[in-house]
């Protein structure tokens, strides 16, 4: 009887628990959704996929809105959205593989393996193509995905390799594409077979991702059963669609196709070893860090490249992500054992910048009205708070507080915000600020000169464009200014 007794207690109990965790879940969903909604609103996005992976398993995964709105298709789990510079992640898990088949090292000189490419080309490791930091010329004309040389791939690629480097190896991070050209090469050398085929059999097959599988590298050119359409808004506020192709050659870049539940499953499997030996995959999600001792990507936030993937570096709940045509992210918190999945077709949605307010509903600490702080925001108040006084101690201060560097681009962005609301010592603050952080990037040189300009210090602003020269000679920017400069100074 009392063993009865003892059995049912436990049962009980483990309904009780079972009740308990299913209403938590609800309770999840509830304010997961409401959160999605408010997003879409506020940012106008048209359809959204959301993928949650706690614990190595898919807690929600769910459409919303619309995937076209010219035939009023909703978005469901099967719709299918490009992915643009997401398609970076599958690179660097293909060359991890390899890696693990001791095929190539992350380290390995790229002339090793093509001694085909230009000589000054060579000593660039696989590692610095990856992260951006290699200073190659950009196969890619400017102009939303257009190839130099007229969009003609052969063309492109002959002209590239005639360009000069953009800056010193390793001593600064350039968003770039040339680098996953030739990476796509050395896959297709070392793996004797289309890098696209060695994706398709050695992760989409073994994860299980027919979906994915089916849609391909082709980006909107063919057409793909249950793909969302891709917008984004003119500067009139309507809405256009967007169509584009990559090369062939482009497409360890840019391309894939996919959904947020199958993404999921990847990150399931990534994280399980079915991909990558656990070694290896800290080897895939370990930053470059530059000449300066510094890591450096999109923003603060963003603050590190690694191999195909951002890094959030940071003290507490760091991440690891990947993000591609402003319209989609995929985020993975690995200490916290929680992943996001948000993909949507509206290019300029930019997921990657409330993906952490999603986060925030399954680890509590992150929410604002619990103490959590943008660090970037937090730096803006303090010093404005304090006049622009003692900036470089407050910068490190912050930078040592919360575990991350910030950004070259995101302090001189806020520079020019600075010069746009009339606070121009402001400005020669922080521009200044960004020179002494960053003295290897000539753009930091180009803004604090051309502030000096306005302030008609003219002594100053020659000094900062002389410095450009040092750094990269041929600047034509840079030595116009300094003639005008010198024009202005001799009248």
């Amino acid at each position: 009887m009392l063993k009865k007794l003892k059995i049912l207690k436990i049962t009980t109990m483990g309904a009780i628990v079972l009740m308990s965790n299913m209403l938590a879940q609800l309770a999840y969903a509830d304010e997961t959704d409401d959160l999605i909604q408010k997003i879409m609103v506020e940012r106008k996005i048209p359809g959204l996929q959301l993928a949650v992976v706690q614990n190595g398993k898919i807690i929600k995964s769910r459409g919303y809105g619309q995937s076209n709105l010219q035939h009023s298709v909703n978005v469901t789990n099967e719709t299918i959205f490009p992915i643009n510079s997401m398609t970076k992640l599958f690179t660097g898990v293909a060359i991890m593989q390899l890696v693990e088949q001791k095929k190539v090292n992350l380290d390995d000189e790229i002339g090793k393996h093509l001694h085909e490419l230009p000589m000054s080309w060579h000593h660039f490791t696989i590692k610095q193509l990856f992260a951006h930091t290699s200073g190659l010329p950009n196969i890619l004309s400017g102009r939303n995905i257009d190839l130099i040389a007229n969009n003609v791939p052969n063309a492109a690629w002959e002209l590239v390799q005639t360009k000069p480097l953009k800056f010193k190896v390793n001593s600064q991070f350039q968003y770039n594409q040339t680098g996953y050209v030739i990476l796509g090469m050395i896959i297709n050398k070392l793996a004797k077979q289309e890098f696209t085929n060695f994706i398709k059999h050695n992760q989409l097959s073994k994860v299980g991702m027919p979906l994915t599988q089916q849609a391909g590298f082709a980006y909107l050119e063919d057409v793909i059963p249950n793909q969302a359409s891709q917008y984004r808004y003119r500067r009139n506020g309507k809405l256009r669609t967007e169509n584009g192709e990559f090369a062939p050659l482009m497409r360890t870049a840019a391309g894939m196709s996919t959904n947020a539940n199958e993404l999921a499953h990847y990150i399931i499997a990534l994280q399980n070893g079915s991909l990558l030996n656990e070694s290896n995959l800290d080897a895939l999600w370990t930053p470059v860090v530059l000449n300066n001792g510094r890591t450096a990507g999109f923003s603060s936030f963003e603050n590190g490249y690694a191999i195909g993937w951002q890094v959030e570096n940071r003290k507490a709940h760091r991440g690891v992500s990947a993000s591609g045509g402003n319209a989609n992210t995929l985020m993975i918190y690995p200490e916290d054992d929680l992943s996001i999945i948000v993909l949507t077709n509206l290019m300029g949605a930019l997921p990657i910048q409330f993906v952490d307010e999603i986060a925030s509903i399954y680890l509590t600490d992150m929410k604002k009205e619990n103490g959590w702080q943008v660090p970037f925001e937090l730096l803006k108040e303090e010093v404005s708070k304090h006049n622009f006084k003692n900036i470089m101690d407050t910068t490190i201060r912050l930078e040592n507080k919360f575990g991350l560097f910030f950004n070259v681009g995101e302090l001189n962005e806020w520079g020019y915000q600075l010069i746009n609301q009339k606070n121009i010592e402001g400005a020669l603050a922080v521009f200044t600020l960004n020179t002494e952080m960053h003295p290897e990037v000539a753009n930091t040189f180009d803004s604090l000169g051309e502030t000096y300009a306005v302030m008609k210090q003219y002594k100053e602003a020659l000094a900062n464009y002389q410095k450009i020269l040092l750094l990269q000679p041929e600047n034509q920017v840079a030595k116009k200014q300094i003639k005008l400069i010198k024009d202005l100074m001799s009248n």
